[in-house]
């Protein structure tokens, strides 16, 4: 495995805010708790430890919620040991794609189950349990029913409406036929036909189907599921759906503190005065109107927590001491930091989720016979192409450049009269607009007589940085797990370093 690792920054594809998060810029410190370090972990259990969990319930509804799955040994001890005060959750969650969406939805829940191995062996005397939370009452069905495979865009399309997670799977029959025949018939490709259908035609909802899905893959490691879309948890809840609904109480806090980040960053989620949905078998509206106390005392089920009043939720239900997450969800987070304060619920350590290329070593012989570093992957096209028809003639003007810069300081420095020397300085200017037109002309010259490398270029690019964005924001797992099986998991798990702030470029050999 040939493992290359690069500063985020260096990617030009993460936000100021990443950077500076990962850099420890002292213009973020009021808006989170601690930074992630191994060192910070414990200071954030002692702080968690002092805020009241129901354990006893939280156990209760993980093994119902779980009750049909066949889970591994290590997720059953994992669900015990949460009965336990020195147990913690470290939690990430997303919206349920179809055959999990883009492949950071994976590269989420490994980062969370590596972070607490590296925990539990920092700290033996603990235990850290990984959780992946539904986000099942999201409503925005077009963000998570389709996925891009092979060139090709796999859809579902459904009139239904409201909280994805409740959505019948009648008629996606269609959807993995379409699969199908994209898959092939390799033994990986069987297995993930099977998958998929014991998935998503042997259970109600796509919630279901979601938790079945994401069990299979990483049920083996430990990983527990948890749906957030229970009345039981949302009794807990309650006094902050009043505090938001009835009150507005969350608004001027959670404004301040978003308009406060907004003075460097951009702010990732747009506060409401009410930050509720309610949540019907019509639908998963927006609160308007009068609501009563009374009604949200007995069916607190019928209220689903926006973007920003989700964190409170999880918080308040689990153990945690983590969320792990991509940039925008770091974002979003650092908007609530005043408002966990104001309700005295312990901030997580905010974890910025691994991310990575893989490149095959197809792909990697090509790029390297071109004659670049994996590193370079990341310069844009037009600069790969002028490194490499720089390599490929003696086009490279620089000295020359200099010397003519040197003439004219020269005689700028022989003329006294004031008129004079402007006239230098616009001569000067003339002459470096033509020479750039001049460059630009031998550099196209040159450029055709490379059009079968610099095309190798551009679409070895476009295969690994689809739409000009990352792989992990548009590629499915489908291609990787086709030619690698379970390796390409097990490689994940291995290679995926927790709290190393460097994006990694993945190769197998």
């Amino acid at each position: 495995m040939k493992v290359v690792k690069i500063p985020y920054q260096q990617t030009k594809k993460f936000t100021h805010l990443v950077n500076d998060y990962l850099s420890r810029s002292d213009n973020l410190n009021n808006f989170y708790n601690r930074y992630p370090t191994l060192e910070n972990f414990s200071a954030q259990w002692e702080e968690k430890s002092n805020h009241k969990i129901d354990r006893k319930l939280l156990v209760k509804v993980l093994n119902e919620q779980n009750q049909l799955l066949t889970l591994s040994s290590l997720s059953r001890c994992n669900i015990d040991s949460l009965i336990e005060e020195d147990s913690f959750t470290v939690t990430t969650g997303h919206q349920l794609c179809l055959f999990t969406g883009p492949l950071y939805f994976v590269y989420k829940i490994i980062s969370t189950i590596n972070l607490t191995q590296v925990l539990k062996k920092k700290y033996p005397e603990k235990n850290f349990v990984p959780v992946f939370w539904m986000a099942s009452e999201d409503h925005d069905f077009q963000e998570v029913n389709h996925v891009h495979l092979f060139g090709q865009k796999i859809e579902w399309n459904s009139v239904q409406k409201g909280a994805v997670g409740r959505m019948s799977l009648k008629g996606i029959e269609v959807v993995l036929d379409d699969l199908d025949k994209l898959l092939g018939d390799s033994v990986n490709a069987k297995h993930l036909s099977l998958l998929f259908r014991d998935a998503y035609l042997k259970h109600n909802s796509l919630a279901e189907a979601t938790r079945f899905l994401v069990n299979a893959l990483f049920g083996k490691f430990g990983l527990v599921i948890l749906d957030g879309d229970d009345t039981r948890l949302k009794q807990q809840f309650i006094s902050i759906v009043k505090k938001d609904v009835l009150h507005q109480g969350f608004f001027e806090t959670i404004s301040k503190c978003s308009q406060n980040l907004a003075k460097g960053y951009e702010a990732q989620a747009f506060v409401r005065n009410i930050n509720f949905f309610h949540l019907s078998n019509k639908g998963r509206k927006r609160l308007e109107g009068e609501v009563l106390e009374s009604e949200i005392d007995s069916n607190p089920e019928d209220y689903s927590p926006n973007v920003l009043m989700r964190p409170l939720f999880q918080e308040i239900v689990l153990p945690n001491i983590a969320y792990v997450g991509g940039g925008a969800e770091v974002a979003y987070w650092m908007q609530l930091k005043t408002a966990f304060d104001q309700e005295q619920i312990p901030f997580p350590i905010l974890v910025l989720r691994n991310s990575l290329l893989w490149i095959e070593q197809n792909q990697v012989n090509k790029w390297q016979n071109l004659g670049f570093e994996l590193g370079d992957l990341f310069l844009d096209e037009h600069q790969l192409h002028q490194k490499y028809v720089s390599w490929q003639t003696n086009l490279n003007l620089t000295q020359e450049l200099k010397n003519l810069n040197k003439v004219f300081e020269k005689i700028l420095s022989k003329t006294t009269d004031k008129g004079l020397q402007k006239s230098v300085i616009a001569e000067h200017q003339r002459q470096l607009n033509s020479f750039k037109k001049l460059e630009k002309k031998l550099y196209k010259s040159e450029k055709k007589k490379h059009d079968v490398a610099l095309n190798q270029i551009t679409k070895l690019k476009a295969k690994l940085f689809p739409n000009n964005s990352l792989q992990e924001r548009f590629d499915n797992f489908i291609p990787f797990y086709l030619k690698h099986g379970d390796n390409f998991i097990e490689i994940l798990q291995k290679e995926l370093i927790p709290l190393d702030a460097k994006f990694v470029i993945l190769s197998p050999q």
